[in-house]
Order: C-alpha cells, then sequence, then structure tokens
C-alpha cells in the first residue's frame, strides 16, 4: 500500500463536534465516511489498499461510541496510517448544547439510557475504556468553530508528514479546566502580577507583565526544573510515535502568570518542535477592558 494513504477515525463525546470535524476534513480534501457498519471495516481496507481512486488516498471515517473499540481494534495492524480524532467537552457544556438544539443523544434514541445526564455519563464510561495518550484530543468546550476548524487544520493537513508537535495553552483555573491536556501545570504560586496596580489591566503578552514574571526567581528556578522534565518526556513521547502533546498552563485569572510562562515555553521548544500555542481567556480580557 502507498505509505501516503491515511484513515482518519473521528469519535468522541455526542455534542462535541464531529459534524463540524467532518466537515472541515471534507473542505480539506478527506473523503468522509459516516456510519460506516464495522463488520465491513475489513473490506474497506482491501479497498484502500488496492483502489487508484484518490478518494481513498484520505479518508475521514466518523463512529460513535458504541462501534468506537471495534473500529480501533480492526484498523490495528493494517498497513495503514491510522489517526485518532477525540472529541470531547465537558458534561455542562453538552447538556447545554443539547438542551439548546433539542436534538436528541443517541443512547436516548436506541433506549440505552433514560436522561440525558445518565446518557453523557455512560457515554463518557464507554470512551474511557479504550483511550490512549496517542489520540489527538481536542476539548471543545471554549472553541469558537473558527477556533475549532483552525485546529483541526493544523493536526490533519493533507500537505503535512506527521511529525511530534506541542501545543501550550494558558488558562484561568475561575473558568473551568482545558479537558484535553496531556499535561497541566499549575502557576498559580508564582507571584501575582494582578496585586500591582499598574500591571492589573494587562496581561502575560505585554511586555511589563511578561518581564514582572519571568524575572522573579521562583519564576527562574521554576523554569529550570520544568524544563528538564520536558525535554525529557518529549523525547519519550517523540520515540514512542505519539504526534500531538497538549501543555495546559493555568493561573487563577488565564490573563498574567499563565500568559507569560506559556509564552516563554512556546518560544523555547519552538526551536526543537512544531509548536502551537493558544491564550484561551483571551477574549475574556478583551470585554473586561472594552
Amino acid at each position: 500500500m502507498e505509505k501516503n494513504k491515511r484513515v482518519v477515525l473521528v469519535s468522541g463525546m455526542s455534542g462535541a463536534g464531529k459534524s463540524v470535524a467532518t466537515r472541515s476534513l471534507e473542505d480539506m480534501g478527506y473523503h468522509v465516511i459516516d456510519n460506516f457498519p464495522v463488520q465491513l471495516v475489513s473490506l474497506l481496507v482491501d479497498m484502500i489498499e488496492t483502489s487508484i481512486d484518490p478518494r481513498y488516498s484520505y479518508i475521514a471515517l466518523s463512529t460513535s461510541a458504541q462501534d468506537f473499540a471495534d473500529f480501533l481494534r480492526l484498523l490495528k495492524g493494517q498497513n495503514i496510517e491510522v489517526q485518532v480524532l477525540f472529541l470531547d467537552a465537558n458534561d455542562s457544556v453538552l447538556l447545554h448544547r443539547y438542551k439548546s438544539t433539542r436534538r436528541t443523544h443517541p443512547l436516548l434514541l436506541s433506549n440505552t439510557c433514560n436522561t440525558l445526564d445518565e446518557a453523557i455519563s455512560v457515554e463518557r464510561q464507554m470512551f474511557a475504556k479504550n483511550m490512549n495518550n496517542s489520540f489527538i484530543t481536542i476539548d471543545t468546550s471554549f472553541l469558537s468553530e473558527k477556533e475549532f476548524k483552525k485546529k483541526i487544520e493544523l493536526y490533519f493537513s493533507k500537505e503535512q508528514v506527521p511529525v511530534f508537535s506541542i501545543s501550550f495553552e494558558s488558562f484561568g483555573y475561575k473558568y473551568g479546566v482545558p479537558m484535553d491536556a496531556d499535561l497541566m501545570v499549575d502557576v498559580r504560586f508564582l507571584p501575582n502580577p494582578f496585586w500591582e496596580i499598574t500591571l492589573r489591566p494587562y496581561n502575560g503578552n505585554d511586555k511589563c507583565v511578561y518581564d514582572y514574571v519571568m524575572n522573579k526567581p521562583e519564576t527562574i528556578e521554576f523554569l529550570e526544573k520544568l524544563t528538564a522534565f520536558m525535554d525529557y518526556a518529549f523525547e519519550q513521547y517523540a520515540n514512542e510515535g505519539k504526534n500531538h502533546f497538549t501543555v495546559a498552563i493555568g493561573c487563577t485569572g488565564g490573563q498574567h502568570r499563565s500568559v507569560a510562562i506559556t509564552n516563554w515555553l512556546f518560544d523555547n521548544y519552538s526551536k526543537k518542535y512544531k509548536c502551537y500555542k493558544q491564550h484561551r481567556e483571551e477574549k475574556v480580557w478583551a470585554r473586561e477592558h472594552e
């Protein structure tokens, strides 16, 4: 089989954005197959191997929690590049999305569960048995559709040869923790620029705040120890074959310390790896200073 043939298995919590993800992949040139019968996977693999039709070079398979484990089992070990895109969102966001759209959860339609709360809980348990750190996981709880599509494009571009990449994301604990983090770093122990009245309106992208955070002895010692760990961990994950790793850096409000540390880590590791960064609470700063 040609080495450039790829299957992206798209799954995750119902309501977390599979429809948006598959539309984005289709726009990128993937041949999207939704609700494909798991019993026919071996036939599909044979077709991918033998077909000269370009549609079978890049395929996105969308599947539910009920069939996810079987798809993983049947695709494992095949002479084909398989990537798993797992979509997640926190329970309160999923509840809100279902209630606002008035859609019915698949586990309610199948009479597996009796309430929406139960359906979300049971579905999460179903996925928990098969989670793997090689999956590319995206938490859509706080993402706009535009931001979500941008992540899809970054991770699954047909032109890119999959390499180990790292996302650094700042966040505020007061707004909830990101669910897709492989590593969560709490920097709330560092001196807080919020208590400096002249610095409070600014954020970690501003030089005054960045310098305040980065020049503190506590920060210097902390980064020395943190990077020693990260240097080793990233190398091991890359050797293991993991494609992407997400580091979430949190402080209280996600405006000062976490932003400065995220910027420093991004600049530092961009010298060696393909890196991305995001400041999750950036919209909050903008609203507060309008």
